[in-house]
């Protein structure tokens, strides 16, 4: 596996490589890579002939009083693991490079609407990092294909459109949620977690899976049951951000109509804040 560190550098690699006639996929990342990761390059390795896989902490797309100085980094054990995994290339850019000028002097790209409902609300201006600097991933990279986990649904969704919007022609392709033995969705926060902890964290996927199995039942009294989970996070110690029920497309809330559903919760497990979802499809 190369690994690079220069936008240029990677650029010469990448146009030999498309001259030769083969199909790139890229996976963004922010390293700390777990098995979800790794799912996620495999999933490159059959839907390309090269995959890079990008390793880049992104400041613009934490909030000041977020985790970006202790988000943890594993640089040796990720460049194992995508070497085991058939990874290709590895594009490890330091911030400079991506942000020459600084962030407050950088053009920003913001997908309206999806940015601003779940995790946009809670964490505004999250999602205009997410878009500016997949967009930037986009342009260096040129990919035929882009590759993301589902976990974080909302993110897949704004890049979904912020593709289509800017016309990148680039197919995007989502991976299911990977998880543990348990059922805890994996995420690199997971490592800021006890072992007890991580059993109350266990609370979101499991009000998860019960409440759509209540709507696959029948029951279509979507506030209703969005309350009644965000108590059962509070009673399970779990602190709730939110507990919504959307339409699977645009992630406005569902309705009665809408048979495509994708639930999205966002909870606190001590300082640590969780997110994890669950599709859902209705028959008419």
């Amino acid at each position: 596996m190369q690994i690079i560190h220069h936008v240029n550098e990677l650029r010469t690699l990448l146009a030999e490589v498309r001259h030769s006639g083969k199909r790139i996929a890229v996976v963004p990342t922010m390293g700390n890579l777990h098995r979800g990761h790794i799912r996620l390059v495999e999933a490159g390795t059959a839907h390309a002939d090269f995959v890079v896989s990008t390793i880049f902490v992104n400041p613009m797309q934490f909030g000041a009083n977020e985790d970006l100085d202790k988000y943890p980094r594993t640089p040796d054990a990720d460049i194992n693991k995508l070497t085991d995994a058939g990874c290709h290339c590895l594009f490890a850019p330091p911030v400079g490079e991506i942000y020459p000028e600084g962030l407050q002097q950088h053009t920003v790209v913001s997908v309206p609407g999806l940015s601003e409902r779940h995790c946009g609300a809670s964490r505004p201006g999250h999602f205009d990092g997410v878009a500016t600097v997949v967009s930037k991933l986009f342009n260096i990279v040129g990919p035929d294909v882009a590759i993301f986990g589902k976990k974080d649904y909302q993110q897949f969704q704004v890049i979904r459109k912020m593709t289509s919007d800017l016309c990148f022609g680039i197919d995007i392709l989502g991976v299911a949620t990977e998880r543990d033995s348990q059922g805890l969705a994996l995420s690199s926060r997971n490592g800021y977690l006890s072992d007890t902890q991580k059993q109350t964290a266990l609370c979101l996927s499991r009000t998860l899976a019960e409440v759509a199995q209540r709507i696959s039942d029948g029951e279509r009294d979507y506030r209703t049951l969005e309350q009644q989970a965000l108590q059962t996070f509070t009673a399970s110690g779990v602190r709730p951000d939110y507990f919504n029920i959307c339409q699977a497309d645009n992630l406005a809330p569902a309705t009665r109509a809408d048979l495509q559903l994708v639930i999205l919760a966002a909870g606190f497990v001590g300082t640590t804040r969780l997110i994890d979802n669950i599709e859902i499809t209705l028959s008419e």
